[in-house]
């Protein structure tokens, strides 16, 4: 299985991720992120991968992706779009450097869902916590 990796540009949390994403949902009736670069690979992205959320440095969230379309925007130029299943799942949070664009993220390298119950420290903590090797 195939994932792609993003960073969530200008969100500071999860909780600004659900609402802009709800808010798109209300609007257009789907949850998308477009991005000018067209995954080649976007056939093994439809058959059960996730985008992974990276936020504050951290790989925090994936939403499935149920589709990739390609279409051009009114300056015509290419874009893709990639229609995300609405449910946010949270993850392990899992440290990340920024990076430009997405990028492929094969399974095993994938982090995993977080289980219900499962109480982890804020963020930043849990960041300085794995740094120490303490988590």
């Amino acid at each position: 299985m195939l994932h792609l990796v993003k960073l969530a540009a200008g969100c500071d949390g999860l909780d600004m991720l659900r609402a802009f994403q709800a808010e798109r949902l209300r609007l257009s009736g789907q949850v998308f992120h477009l991005t000018r670069q067209t995954p080649k690979r976007a056939d093994e992205l439809c058959d059960g991968g996730s985008i992974y959320w990276v936020v504050k440095g951290q790989v925090a969230a994936r939403q499935r992706i149920l589709a990739v379309e390609t279409e051009t925007d009114e300056d015509g130029r290419s874009r893709c779009r990639l229609i995300l299943d609405p449910g946010i799942v949270e993850v392990r949070p899992t440290p990340m450097r920024p990076f430009q664009g997405w990028r492929y993220l094969e399974a095993k390298d994938a982090p995993k869902d977080r289980r219900g119950g499962e109480s982890e420290p804020p963020p930043e903590m849990a960041a300085e916590l794995r740094a120490l090797g303490l988590l």
